[in-house]
C-alpha cells in the first residue's frame, strides 16, 4: 500500500502534466494519489478543475484514486482560513498548508493560523513547530508532515519529537515536483525510520493515517452530494 497527499504538477511548480504525473504513480505502484498544487486565493478553482479532469480520466481508465487537494502555500496567515474555506467550496478534496519550513521565508503564525482554520488537513513541512502548536494540531485531528523532500525534511525529528508528545497524527508525503521525487515503500519507510518513528509508529503513519484521511474526503464528498 502506498499513499502520497503531496505532489504538484506544472499548474504549480512541477514538471508534469498532472495526467502524465498520474501514470507514473500507476507504473510505481500508488495506491492512492493526492495532488496539492501549490494556490492562494486567485488560482485554487482553475487548478481544482483542471486537476480534477486528468484524476477522473485517471480513476476510469486505469483504476487509481487521485485526490484533488490545494496546498495553501505563502498565503497571510490570517487569510488562511478563508482561503481553506474556498478551496473546499470550489471542489478541493482535501486542504494542504505550506507549513513554516526552515528553508522558506514563510509568514510566523502560519503554522498556529493553519491548524485553527477548521479547513486544513495536513500540514505539511511545519519546520520548528512548537510544543503548543503540535497539541492543537492534535486536538484539531491535522496530520503532521513528515517530508521526503530535501530542505523540508530537515526539521522532521523534531516535528516526530513533539508530535509524538501532543499525540498527533503523521503522514509521510514526498511533496514530489518531479518524476525522481516519486515514493517507493522502502523509501517511504527509510524516510519515516530517520525521523524517529518506531516500527509500529511507522505502521500507524503509512497504512492506517491515509485512511483516516480517506475516510473524511470520503465523507465530505458525500456531503457534497446531499
Amino acid at each position: 500500500m502506498l499513499y502520497d497527499f503531496h505532489t504538484h504538477t506544472f499548474l504549480s511548480d512541477g514538471e508534469l502534466l498532472p495526467m502524465e504525473l498520474i501514470r507514473r504513480c500507476v507504473v510505481k505502484g500508488y495506491t492512492v494519489l493526492g495532488i496539492a498544487d501549490h494556490i492562494s486565493h486567485s488560482t485554487v478553482a482553475r487548478v481544482i478543475e483542471e486537476v480534477r479532469r486528468d484524476a477522473e480520466l485517471g480513476k476510469k481508465h486505469w483504476g487509481i484514486e487521485v485526490f484533488v487537494g490545494a496546498e495553501i502555500t505563502h498565503v497571510p496567515a490570517n487569510a488562511i482560513a478563508e482561503v481553506a474555506a474556498h478551496g473546499l467550496a470550489v471542489g478541493a478534496d482535501y486542504i494542504v498548508c505550506h507549513g513554516e519550513t526552515v528553508v522558506e521565508p514563510v509568514e510566523p503564525g502560519t503554522n498556529k493560523a493553519a491548524i485553527l482554520s477548521g479547513n486544513v488537513d495536513i500540514l505539511a513541512h511545519p519546520g520548528l513547530i512548537t510544543a503548543d502548536d503540535a497539541k492543537l494540531a492534535a486536538e484539531h485531528e491535522v496530520f503532521l508532515e513528515i517530508s521526503c523532500r530535501k530542505g523540508h525534511s530537515l526539521a522532521n525529528g523534531r516535528v516526530v519529537q513533539l508530535g509524538r508528545e501532543a499525540g498527533a497524527k503523521f503522514l509521510v508525503n514526498t511533496d514530489g515536483h518531479a518524476p525522481g521525487d516519486l515514493l517507493s515503500e522502502e523509501f517511504a519507510v527509510t524516510v519515516a525510520h530517520a525521523a524517529g518513528l518506531s516500527d509500529d509508529e511507522i505502521k500507524q503513519t503509512l497504512y492506517e493515517n491515509p485512511k483516516i484521511l480517506i475516510e473524511r474526503i470520503e465523507r465530505r464528498r458525500r456531503e457534497r452530494t446531499r
